[in-house]
């Protein structure tokens, strides 16, 4: 009787590993800015693949620890982006007299700014971060907060105060004097 040796599989290299972890990790939110940005979700899913691809053929650089992964993803993106607007493809002629390309605002700044505001209302409680909603994005007084969520004006003052803090503490901004 002759028995065939066990299948060994070996782990994945650790540059495969790393790449699939940046997918997991930045894949989303690359692709929502990058969406953002071109107005096409497929074409943003090709540059999203694109900055992907060059994170892989860096890893040695990422891994370093040098600088933010997130940061340089971001900007890797915003770059392919604009060598697309560049490109002879996107710089056709209109034929109609029509202004065929509306040049749009940088939103980079309001897109990194939302995406850290949301990881920051992520850490609070579901108290907290009623409140703050409540108050601060939509706009109510304490009195209208109170009354929507059904508890008192100063119940809602002193959650505010505690979820503003707690929210400096995690942003890293000292507190007040």
């Amino acid at each position: 009787m002759t028995t065939t040796p066990p299948h060994r599989t070996s782990p994945p290299p650790p540059r495969s590993a790393y790449a699939d972890f940046l997918v997991i990790q930045h894949r989303a939110a690359l692709v929502a800015y990058a969406e953002r940005l071109l107005a096409d979700h497929h074409l943003a899913e090709d540059i999203v693949q694109e900055a992907l691809v060059r994170a892989w053929r860096h890893t040695d650089k990422l891994r370093s620890g040098e600088g933010s992964v997130r940061r340089w993803l971001f900007k890797v993106t915003r770059n392919l982006v604009i060598d697309r607007s560049r490109s002879a493809p996107a710089r056709h002629e209109c034929v109609t007299g029509e202004l065929c390309d509306v040049p749009r605002s940088d939103s980079v700044g309001g897109v990194l700014a939302a995406m850290e505001a949301r990881e920051l209302l992520r850490g609070l409680s579901d108290e907290h971060r009623d409140v703050l909603v409540h108050t601060c994005m939509y706009g109510f007084t304490v009195r209208e907060t109170a009354q929507r969520l059904g508890i008192p004006a100063g119940t809602v003052k002193s959650r505010r105060h505690y979820a503003l803090q707690a929210l400096r503490r995690r942003a890293g901004v000292p507190p007040e004097a």
